[in-house]
């Protein structure tokens, strides 16, 4: 496939995933201004009642057509909630293994949760009944059908995890599935981990490597229940001090939001990732340069990765769940 940088992913209204396209997020009818009022309201998800009276409140005050906007985020509000419902909720796989679709009053991401009863950062869950089979002697028997089991899902919130934001904006391929071994490089406190650990699931791996301290303490107490998540408080610079904990990975997603970023995860990628394996880098402009164009900014970090031996892929922008962002994938090549 070759390489064609699209301007603003968000338009492509998530491969299909309708919510994007329809305002399920919040809608962009209200303009750009309402647009991004609204949709922080609109999804309704675990920034909580803050982001939906934000959306509300905030949105008439722009007036005119950011009113619209603030209405629109409101009603996304309720149809986040309304997926308590389960009987009305219908579950679909994605065209990502082991991402899902729950289809509802409104289109949510969702990864089936690999702790069940139990959020990781006060998202909402989704509890469906999943009928369990009939075996051919029970129905000759006429014997009473066996009691549905639950199965239960975690909302996955665009505007607070990268890679979310990317899977709605249409990437191909983001090279995680059931049974992979990912490292991801900027852990921080976990939210975005706990839903490549539900993708990945208990026969897969995810090797978490953050910096902070501070956010590294959430990040292993979210570890404690998630036994597929090895937690690593080291700096991403240097590789060589956690070279006895991490295998040969299929993967690495990087979001550490530094200048020598494209360096640092082409260190990782030497050391750890296989041939042929997969590299997700969320680019935030203005940590690379402050007054240099987004667009500037993403070319030279592409040509960087290409330095690393990575062959990119794809490129989108995370508009408009985040600004001046970008989603690179690529593959890692064998020397020479």
């Amino acid at each position: 496939m070759a390489f064609t940088p699209r301007g603003r992913g968000g338009d492509r209204g998530g491969g299909g995933f309708r919510g994007g396209s329809r305002g399920g997020f919040g809608g962009d009818r209200g303009g750009r201004g309402g647009s991004r009022g609204g949709s922080r309201g609109g999804f309704g998800g675990d920034r909580g009642g803050r982001g939906g009276a934000r959306g509300g409140r905030g949105a008439p005050r722009g007036g005119g057509r950011g009113d619209r906007g603030g209405r629109g985020g409101a009603r996304g509000g309720r149809g986040g909630f309304g997926a308590k419902g389960g009987q009305r909720v219908v579950i679909e796989p994605h065209r990502h293994p082991g991402v899902f679709v729950a289809r509802g009053k409104e289109d949510l991401l969702v990864t089936k949760n690999l702790t069940p009863g139990e959020a990781v950062y006060g998202e909402k869950r989704i509890s469906i009944d999943t009928p369990a089979p009939v075996s051919g002697d029970a129905a000759t028997n006429g014997d009473s059908a066996p009691l549905a089991t639950k199965t239960e899902y975690r909302v996955w919130n665009p505007f607070r995890s990268k890679l979310a934001a990317g899977i709605l904006g249409g990437l191909e391929d983001i090279h995680m599935k059931p049974g992979s071994k990912v490292l991801y490089l900027g852990a921080a406190s976990g939210t975005s981990v706990s839903h490549v650990a539900d993708i990945v699931g208990p026969t897969g791996t995810v090797f978490a490597v953050e910096f902070s301290h501070r956010s590294g303490r959430d990040l292993i107490n979210m570890a404690t229940h998630r036994t597929n998540v090895i937690p690593i408080i080291e700096d991403a610079r240097h590789p060589l001090k956690y070279r006895m904990l991490v295998s040969m990975v299929d993967c690495i997603f990087a979001d550490v939001a530094q200048p020598d970023q494209a360096r640092i995860v082409g260190l990782n990628a030497h050391q750890f990732l296989k041939v042929g394996g997969g590299v997700v880098v969320s680019i935030k402009a203005n940590c690379i340069h402050s007054t240099a164009p987004p667009e500037q900014v993403f070319a030279r970090e592409v040509g960087k990765l290409r330095e690393e031996r990575i062959k990119p892929k794809e490129q989108l922008t995370l508009e408009p769940f985040e600004r001046d962002h970008a989603m690179v994938v690529g593959v890692y090549q064998r020397s020479g």
